[in-house]
């Protein structure tokens, strides 16, 4: 069987342990060297980049995120075994790991990191397709002659050169398409590299739970398993048109994943059709501050990313999920495009005060479409706000702030709550 050291990267025969540097570190798969789909995801990176930065917090459990009424960016892997969550309270998190090192997102900085893997990643492949600062896509198909060497090696050398060069880990995911290759990716974390084969990709789907299905939340799963739905093997047990009747488009989606079927390419440079950033909070809340100052945090990070990109939109999206998972979107238009934060919250906040639900909530997200170029963003006046272009004025100059001092160096009060 195909094997391959993920130390040294010499290929052999299927073996323990490597016969050049005797390493353990092998993966071996008898479709190994034959897939080039794969999936990269960092290893807890915020953390694992404050701790790289900061050698002292190397053995302690360290929390990116907000003041104690925020939420948890990420967590280092010993913080996640104390039970530890994205998205958790921090007051809840630091129950469970009251010894954490709590630290504020550099957002910024680990943007520049990014940066610095996408360059690596570039070296292998112009076909990369990212779908956030630390997790990608890779097409490596075709490549082994321009690399005298298949894909999986160079996958292997890619994470070696981000731990030796950056003193970064990630985990690797390979297989014959995305959705496989995403959740290979998953399968062995930290330091991972997993590989789910043509062949096999029947059997290992058979029994798993729907959950791994990205984009099949909480309620999807509930709709499936009213239907009797619980694993990928009952999903296969039903015609497409059966599965269409009762879930519209997504029906369509649900028969050919169910066979581990996926034709969508990786798409390098895809234009973006929306921006959009959510919470699903640890204990659902109806706490009107709290969720005040979560819509403030959604639409400054929604901003960030539109103005990194030079991107602008005019229709803004309120998402709710309430305690019962049922969903609700509202969204509106704007007269022109924008892509400031105080412009994106006055008007989720505006939606939400429409809305007249007093919750509890589990998730709440703000969203941002109908997107364009920045060029002529924000330039009509709001008559019914005076003080809108103030406030244009005042968070473009603490941009300036934030560029030359830091993400931390000036902050809204509300994104405290």
């Amino acid at each position: 069987m195909p094997a391959l050291c993920r130390d040294c990267l010499t290929p052999f025969d299927d073996g323990a342990r490597c016969p050049a540097c005797r390493s353990p570190r092998v993966i071996a798969h008898p479709e190994l060297f034959d897939l080039s789909i794969a999936h990269m995801d960092c290893d807890a990176f915020y953390a694992s980049v404050e701790k790289r930065d900061n050698p002292e917090l190397r053995d302690k459990p360290v929390i990116v995120g907000g003041g104690r009424r925020g939420v948890v960016s990420t967590a280092c892997y010993i913080a996640r075994i104390r039970g530890v969550r994205s998205a958790m309270p921090m007051f809840q998190a630091l129950k469970l790991c009251p010894e954490a090192v709590v630290i504020r997102p550099r957002g910024d900085h680990y943007a520049a990191v990014s940066r610095q893997i996408r360059a690596m990643m570039d070296e292998l492949t112009p076909a990369i397709e990212p779908l956030s600062l630390d997790e990608a896509f890779l097409d490596l198909t075709g490549t082994a002659k321009l690399h005298h060497a298949p894909p999986a090696v160079m996958l292997a050398r890619l994470v070696k050169r981000m731990e030796e060069e950056l003193g970064l880990s990630g985990s690797i995911g390979l297989s014959h398409n995305k959705f496989l290759a995403k959740i290979a990716s998953d399968l062995d974390k930290p330091r991972g590299f997993s590989v789910i084969g043509q062949a096999e990709t029947p059997d290992f789907l058979a029994g798993k739970p729907l959950g791994m299905i990205w984009g099949v939340g909480a309620a999807g799963q509930a709709a499936l398993e009213r239907a009797g739905i619980r694993t990928f093997a009952d999903l296969r047990r039903w015609e497409r048109a059966d599965l269409e009747a009762r879930f519209g488009a997504m029906g369509g989606r649900l028969y050919h994943l169910a066979r581990g079927e996926d034709h969508r390419r990786v798409t390098p440079n895809a234009p973006m059709k929306s921006i959009s950033n959510e919470t699903t909070f640890f204990e659902d809340t109806g706490d009107a501050e709290i969720l005040d100052g979560h819509l403030w945090r959604l639409s400054e990070k929604v901003s960030d990313r539109a103005k990194a990109k030079g991107l602008a939109g005019r229709v803004v999206v309120l998402k709710l999920k309430r305690a019962n998972h049922s969903l609700i979107t509202r969204r509106t238009s704007l007269r022109d495009s924008t892509q400031m934060a105080d412009r994106l919250y006055q008007t989720a906040r505006g939606l939400f005060d429409q809305l007249g639900d007093p919750g509890p909530f589990r998730l709440i997200g703000v969203g941002l479409s109908d997107l364009t170029g920045a060029e002529t963003a924000d330039r009509s006046a709001d008559l019914l706000d005076p003080q809108a272009a103030t406030r244009a004025g005042a968070e473009r100059a603490s941009d300036a702030i934030r560029r030359k001092f830091g993400a931390d160096a000036i902050l809204k009060g509300r994104a405290l709550r």
